[in-house]
């Protein structure tokens, strides 16, 4: 099973995890993801979410921008082009059947024009993505590692309950990376 965690920043308190099959590429799931979150009100107009780098696709891209109105950093492979991406980022055409045309318009330049300066320099968010994977190895340490079970159901209630404890970990206080690698490391 592959487990996806959604984490808010700065606070690092788990908002959702889901489970997939291990055969599922994460750049495949992206649209499911999206659609989790937006079912579970957790979405909101001009968030920006950080994925890494198995999300990578040009087309999550657009997804992000056209259907949820977010800004998908999505941290480039070393084959992105910044050229490719702004010439495929492109009014849907949903925009020119809307009521309010110029609004959308406007809210589809200022995503473009956020998505593309964070991606020229996407490098100043490895901090933040380190704590993030400090949140996973302390996930991982908790049990996450050996999950050896033979139902998806048991799977999940301990992959519930290790999400929960990370939410406890994070919510007394333990936030900093040089704490959060110490209690990974016990």
């Amino acid at each position: 099973m592959k487990l996806t965690l959604v984490l808010e920043y700065p606070s690092m308190k788990p908002l959702m995890f889901l489970l997939h099959p291990t055969n599922k590429h994460e750049a495949k799931i992206f649209h499911q993801i999206m659609e989790e979150l937006r079912r579970r009100r957790v979405l909101r107009l001009r968030d920006v979410l950080i994925f890494d780098r198995g999300f990578y696709a040009y087309r999550n891209y657009l997804v992000g921008m056209n259907e949820y109105k977010i800004v998908p950093l999505i941290f480039p492979r070393s084959n992105f082009r910044l050229e490719r991406l702004d010439g495929l980022l492109s009014y849907p055409l949903s925009i020119f059947s809307s009521k309010n045309m110029k609004k959308e318009m406007k809210l589809f330049k200022a995503l473009k024009a956020k998505l593309l300066s964070l991606l020229e320099n996407w490098q100043s968010f490895r901090s933040i993505r380190s704590v993030i994977e400090d949140v996973f190895k302390l996930a991982k340490s908790f049990g996450l590692r050996k999950l050896h079970r033979y139902t998806r159901r048991s799977v999940y209630k301990f992959v519930a309950v290790n999400v929960l404890l990370i939410g406890v970990v994070v919510a007394l206080g333990f936030r900093e990376k040089k704490v959060l690698q110490r209690l990974a490391e016990m």
